[in-house]
């Protein structure tokens, strides 16, 4: 897909051309480690927290379960205290909590997220407390690999749009779904360089 991508994106956005010879050739790939159950109580641990600081509180949390990931069940089964002593919040433990409870009860099927289309897969993720259209997008990008997601209230994003486009302020959603048509139907390799792009050329 990534070949392909980068050609129509050349094609298609002569300052995405750009964009792409600044940053070098495309890395991106989904990760595919670990359970989708896994990926969500990830995302939401590492929420408006500095990369290290989540870190140390994700190992954690997983040592509160021993050698093996923790299944919902078991999540849903955890004390609040061992949770908040391992350093979740309030908030990102009712969150994970409610993950869990949604995934164990079949609320929410993690299973068949896969034959979903993309505005299926947001309706299922959002179902979960804490998980809002932008985290659901994030999953969409980086465990499904899904080629067309255009996450168009990311920051960096809208960060990499206005330095590309040598814009004044930062694009509103609806100015990025407008630049961002001609990038279709591989919007989320676009998304990857405009990332890539704010943390300047590739070594």
């Amino acid at each position: 897909m990534t070949r392909q991508a980068v050609r129509h994106l050349k094609r298609a956005d002569p300052v995405l051309a750009r964009v792409i010879a600044r940053v070098g050739p495309c890395r991106f790939a989904p990760i595919t480690a670990g359970s989708h159950f896994h990926f969500i109580a990830r995302a939401i641990v590492f929420q408006q927290l500095a990369v290290k600081a989540a870190a140390t509180i994700h190992r954690r949390f997983l040592d509160l379960y021993g050698a093996e990931p923790p299944e919902p069940h078991a999540v849903a089964a955890t004390p609040d205290e061992r949770l908040r002593a391992a350093g979740l919040s309030r908030q990102k433990l009712s969150y994970i909590k409610d993950l869990a409870r949604k995934v164990d009860d079949g609320e929410v099927r993690l299973d068949r997220l896969a034959v979903l289309d993309d505005p299926g897969v947001i309706a299922e993720l959002t179902k979960v407390k804490g998980i809002g259209v932008w985290s659901a997008q994030m999953f969409l990008i980086f465990r499904l690999g899904r080629p067309d997601v255009l996450p168009v209230g990311d920051l960096g994003v809208q960060k990499g749009i206005q330095l590309a486009y040598g814009l004044r302020s930062l694009p509103s959603p609806k100015r990025v779904t407008r630049i961002g048509k001609p990038w279709s139907p591989y919007a989320t390799v676009a998304s990857w360089y405009l990332w890539r792009l704010l943390d300047g050329p590739a070594a």
